[in-house]
Formats: C-alpha cells, structure tokens, sequence
C-alpha cells in the first residue's frame, strides 16, 4: 500500500501524451482517430501549440495542407481539431516523474501534485537550444547573450528588441530565421558565424533570410571570445581549420551589443532517462522500434525529443504513427486484462532486426524492426554526416539492396525519408540487420 506522503492515482486514460506542441497535437488526434476512449494531453505551458506560437513567419504546412502557413496558423488546425475529437487537455502541467509501468507524477496550480495511469503513453516533449555554458567560449559573461529561440520569443510574442547591433553564432534554421526578424524590426545583423564548413539550416533559410538580405554567412568561423562588462560590447571571432580549432592571426574584432546563438537542439529527455529508456547516443533520442515504441513497453517517443527534425510537417507525420500505435497498444492491453494471448516481440531480440548507420549515414530511426509489427510499410528517417553530391541512398535488408535512389546532393540538415514496402522485409532471420548507406552515384 502507498504511504500516505505519496500521491494517489487520480485518474486513468488510455492514452497520455506528454507534451502539447505540434507532436503531442498529432499524436493526441491520432490516437482518438484509432479508438482511444480517453486520450490526455499533459502541457507546461499556458496554451498548446509548443514553439509554433512564437513562429510567426510563414512556410510551415506545405507537405500538411497543401499551403503556406504561418506557425500559429499551424498549431491553430491542430488545436481546434483535437478539440472536436475531445482529447482532454491539462495547461501550466509539469510532470515530475515517469515509470515504465505507465504512470506519472504531475503538478499544476489547481490540483497540486496527482498521479496518472496510463494504458500507453507518447512523449513528445520537443527539444531545447544549447546554452552559452555548453559552448565554453572566453570573456565576460554580460547581459546581451541570448539563445536565438529565446530572442524570438522576446521579439514575436513579447515585443520586445533585445539588441540593435547583432552577431549570430551558428547557422541553425531558428537562427538564420532570427536574422532576418532582427532585420526587419530595424537591427543590424553584422554577420552569422558558422564552426561547420557547411550550414546547420535549410537552403530556402539561407537564401531568403541571408542572401536576400544582405547578411554574410562566414562558415568555417567561430566567437573566440566577448567583450564587455554589463553588456555586449564586442565579440572576437576567428577562422578554424580542418580540426575546429581556431587560426592563429584570423581574429577579428566586432562590435556589437547582442550575441546570438543558434548551436543546436537537444531532446529533452531527462523524463525518458528517469525511466530507465534506452538512449540513442547520436540523436539523444530514444532508441524506438517501427512502432516508435521505446525500450519501456508501450511508452513510444516522437517528434523532437525523439530527434530533431528540420520541418514540422514531418513531426505531424511521425507523431500521428505515435498516436496511433499507442492507441492500439492501449486497447489491446486492456482486452488481454480479461483474455491474455501471447506477447508481441519486444523492441530487440528474437524477431527484432537492427537498423544500422553505414558509409555517410549519421543516425537513423527507428533502431530496430519487427517485420511482424510492419502493417503496409517502414518508414526510415535518417541524416548523413557531411555534404555529399550526386550519390545514391541505398538500403540492405539482410545483405540484399531493396532501395536505392540517387541524389543531387545531400546536406546534413535536411532530414531524408526512405519508404519499403512491408515485402521488401521478408526473409529476415537471425543475426540480419537493415543497413542504410550512401554509394557512388
């Protein structure tokens, strides 16, 4: 029996979806779609929607709704659809703690701290932006340095400038986007600064918010160090070789009274790790199967936080799998309360083949396949490690090529799909794994 110092379960659902951004949304409405009786959205800020509130500028919904969109536009369709389904929606919720039997620990301002069993649940927490402090880079530490989704939000939801002249660090879509906002509201943006020898962010990013603009992308460059005592004065940056390291005699000074910077996002995870789930190293993800179902039986992970992704309408897709999958898994566990039949294979071992990275490839999702578990086909996202041009994306499912697809060029930055067909599986036994790889052209 639980003590009486610990929180009692206040209720149970179906499904429980951690988080109410664009992937929560599509996973939420997936999963009513699916059967799901009670399907409840868990949100820590005040309204849902996630990040996509603060998008203010257009091109999300393309591949979605056929249309250019704005991020609110977005997050709008998503909000009023899950509302007509029913799905149930707590704001200004923090969950505390996740178990892998399916419970979490909950707190918001009305109900105090509350407990939640779940037939299945999908976590879709999204991502955060490195910090200054995971960079380690020199000089003072004065008021000026923000991370460039924090300088979005202060300009597009609060209204607020947070400087007038700006250097960026990092080529990142949020940064590149945030140049030319800054610009537009009638900053200086003297220069985006790139360690990579090629940029973080989408081709469209860089031509319409850089080079239409006027603002130079110094790749291969960095900050090696900031100025100033309560505020920005000035930063210092530098060419680097082939290592990263900075070279000796490329140092230039650049006043400014902003830094940005666009660095790179990390899955936000700690609930995840909390929960003993296996942790992809490479993408900071969960290691999830062709169900995105994590190592924690019926606990699937989508979205950001299961790797970050360069377009929202891909989130949706992914999420909606999610949402399905968890549903499915929800009414199947509580049937099997009254009649168990026998288990499905568990995310690795017998009847689970892994998905391996080779020749270029940097990650991939999902980890491992159950061809049993496969309905019409596997969808395979992945990214390569450099930029590449005129190559073929070849896939092996056990040593035997099933796909292959040649290409203009690959850039790390844009997430790439490869579709097979659920035949395309068949055959697999033992110590087979399915291998994506990159091959001359």
């Amino acid at each position: 029996m639980a003590s009486s110092s610990e929180p009692m379960v206040s209720r149970s659902v179906d499904v429980l979806v951690v988080g109410g951004g664009s992937a929560g949304l599509a996973a939420a409405i997936s999963a009513r779609k699916r059967g799901a009786r009670s399907v409840l959205i868990l949100e820590r800020d005040g309204r849902l929607g996630g990040i996509l509130n603060q998008c203010v500028h257009n091109g999300f919904g393309l591949h979605t709704f056929n249309e250019e969109l704005t991020g609110p536009e977005y997050a709008a369709r998503y909000v009023e659809r899950a509302r007509e389904l029913k799905v149930e929606y707590l704001l200004n919720t923090t969950v505390l703690s996740l178990s892998a039997d399916r419970e979490v620990v909950a707190v918001n301002a009305r109900d105090g701290v509350f407990r939640v069993a779940a037939g299945s649940i999908v976590l879709a927490m999204g991502c955060r932006e490195r910090p200054r402090g995971a960079l380690d880079i020199p000089g003072t530490r004065p008021a000026g340095v923000y991370t460039a989704g924090t300088a979005q939000r202060l300009v597009n939801v609060d209204g607020f400038l947070p400087g007038r002249e700006v250097v960026i660090l990092g080529s990142g879509d949020i940064g590149l986007i945030m140049a030319r906002r800054l610009t537009l509201e009638g900053a200086h943006v003297s220069c985006v600064c790139e360690i990579m020898p090629y940029s973080g962010g989408l081709k469209r990013n860089i031509v319409q918010c850089l080079e239409d603009f006027g603002i130079p992308l110094l790749l291969s460059h960095t900050v090696v160090n900031i100025e100033g005592a309560e505020r920005v004065q000035a930063v210092t940056i530098a060419q680097v070789d082939e290592d990263l390291r900075p070279i000796a005699g490329t140092e230039r000074r650049v006043p400014c009274d902003t830094l940005l910077l666009s660095v790179g996002l990390l899955p936000e995870n700690e609930l995840a790790q909390q929960a003993g789930i296996d942790i992809n190293p490479t993408t900071h993800g969960a290691r999830v199967n062709e169900s995105l179902e994590t190592s924690a039986p019926g606990i699937f992970a989508c979205g950001n936080v299961l790797h970050v992704h360069d377009l929202v309408d891909y989130v949706s897709e992914e999420s909606a799998h999610a949402g399905s999958c968890a549903a499915r898994f929800a009414l199947r566990a509580a049937i099997e309360k009254d009649a168990p039949s026998a288990p499905t294979a568990p995310m690795s071992g017998e009847g689970s083949f892994p998905v391996e990275c080779a020749r270029g490839v940097r990650c991939a999702v999902p980890s491992f396949v159950r061809p049993s578990a496969v309905e019409d086909a596997l969808t395979l996202r992945f990214r390569v490690d450099a930029v590449y041009r005129d190559v073929c994306v070849s896939v092996y499912v056990g040593g035997r090529r099933v796909s292959h697809r040649r290409h203009v060029a690959l850039v790390p930055a844009e997430m790439l799909t490869v579709r097979l067909r659920a035949s395309c599986l068949e055959g697999l036994s033992g110590d087979d794994v399915i291998t994506i790889a990159l091959e001359e052209g």
